[in-house]
């Protein structure tokens, strides 16, 4: 195990799942951590930090983790900066034609718009000499077309496209500013992990949400897997050096 101080990452949704168990693994590893979250985190370890922000205020939450985050990222001692934007809005299972307008804005919040400013955010204030690691948790259905999931799936596909264009843009000879010749991005598809979101779609009824026996097969066909899984590969992403600017990685990849 590697200590060392130098070390900072920002985790989004760190009050549950994956984003709870890579937490506790980056602590267990010597990294300054701070956590977001709506709820509290059953986390207590000297170098973590919770900030508890709805994300889906986006105005709010930004201003909050700019308070508490930007000052931290800015600091010159840090080697590594990871970003893991790991927290997600489920729900809005169910044909298309079926979702409504605000409760779709507030899942495209959580799922897009803030990952997209927290990027910016590291990007901008983060030392140029530091390596910066940018995790965006993906989902195979931001590539393959589920029935019935079109707000989340939609959702997971525009963060995709957003890391591939930061990729793209931190590649451009027209860039300004400074290099970030330390600065990577990686998609990363965990798996079907046994989560809340998971628990919550097995509970809908076929009249809401014909095609839900997808989800119970995952769970009767022994696929899911523990968030512990998916953190260990997460946690080794932040540590690697030599990744291409963007790169897609999927569990166990």
């Amino acid at each position: 195990m590697t200590s060392s101080p130098d070390r900072f990452a920002l985790v989004t949704g760190t009050s549950a799942g994956i984003g709870a168990a890579l937490a506790t693994a980056l602590l267990a590893r010597a990294w300054r951590v701070v956590g977001v979250a709506r709820r509290p985190a059953a986390i207590d370890h000297a170098q973590y930090t919770h900030v508890a922000v709805d994300l889906a205020d986006v105005t709010d939450a930004i201003a909050a983790i700019e308070r508490v985050v930007a000052p931290l990222v800015a600091d010159r001692r840090w080697r590594r900066i990871g970003l893991v934007n790991n927290a997600a809005a489920g729900g809005l299972l169910g044909p298309l034609e079926r979702i409504e307008p605000d409760t779709l804005a507030a899942l495209y919040a959580v799922n897009v718009v803030a990952p997209v400013q927290l990027m910016g955010l590291v990007v901008e204030r983060s030392q140029p000499e530091a390596i910066l690691r940018i995790v965006n948790l993906s989902s195979g259905s931001a590539v393959h077309p589920f029935p019935g999931l079109a707000a989340y799936s939609s959702s997971k596909a525009a963060l995709r496209m957003a890391g591939m264009i930061l990729g793209a843009e931190l590649e451009s000879p027209l860039r300004r500013g400074t290099p970030r010749p330390g600065a990577a991005i990686v998609s990363y598809e965990p798996g079907i992990v046994e989560t809340a979101m998971q628990v919550n779609a097995r509970s809908i009824s076929p009249d809401e949400f014909p095609w839900v026996g997808i989800f119970h097969e995952f769970q009767s066909q022994d696929r899911l897997v523990a968030p512990e899984r998916p953190a260990a590969d997460i946690v080794a992403l932040l540590e690697a050096d030599g990744l291409p600017r963007f790169s897609e990685r999927r569990l166990g990849s």
